[in-house]
């Protein structure tokens, strides 16, 4: 399979329009996983159609007001797989909340009941029958972006839309796709609680 992989800078370009999609695949590199420490490298975009658009981000001022524009545009679905990661670190550095959010690792979580691997790896394997290569899951995104990164990057995008396909249909069939949307609109809260440093399961004992 071809894949149409675009690397930009700081910002998505003007004349790159996806504010028609119906829906786009989201993620995100960060430098680490703690969230007031590492920083967010790279913004990953797919309008599903075998097409990545790689956004490194100017570290600097995280001056991208093209990229901020879609994410916040409630008319567009974004489809993440950790959505929470994701969101977190964006809000930490975009200083925006992502709108209209769907995520399949919870929607694996609530339909996948068989199972206790919910990664996108596993996701893929499952319903596409595709091997995803996650060794360069642990590299640095900071600097210069070689071809095998920016193929690694494309992957964690390309195949979210057939994947969100297959949760959903599982979801409505098992009758818990309701349950799904109640437990997606609180995602907002579940970020904001990760950047108060509240990370624990508040609900428990």
């Amino acid at each position: 399979m071809q894949i149409d992989i675009k690397l930009h800078k700081n910002d998505l370009p003007d004349e790159i329009k996806l504010d028609d999609k119906k829906s786009l695949a989201i993620d995100s590199e960060f430098s680490g996983l703690n969230v007031n420490r590492d920083k967010l490298y790279l913004v990953q975009i797919s309008s599903g159609n075998n097409d990545a658009h790689i956004i490194q981000l100017n570290r600097e001022n995280y001056n991208a007001p093209n990229l901020k524009k879609l994410l916040t545009n409630k008319n567009i679905e974004k489809i993440f797989h950790f959505a929470r990661a994701d969101m977190t670190f964006i809000k930490r550095y975009l200083n925006i909340d992502v709108e209209n959010v769907n995520c399949t690792k919870i929607m694996s979580k609530l339909a996948r009941s068989y199972s206790d691997r919910h990664g996108l790896k596993d996701l893929a394997k499952e319903f596409l029958g595709i091997e995803l290569s996650k060794q360069l899951q642990s590299t640095d995104f900071g600097g210069s972006l070689n071809e095998k990164q920016l193929k690694y990057c494309a992957n964690d995008v390309i195949y979210l839309h057939k994947i969100y396909s297959n949760l959903k249909e599982m979801l409505i069939r098992e009758n818990r796709f309701e349950l799904y949307r109640k437990a997606i609109n609180c995602i907002h809260t579940r970020v904001d609680l990760d950047l108060a440093l509240f990370t624990e399961d508040i609900w428990s004992h």
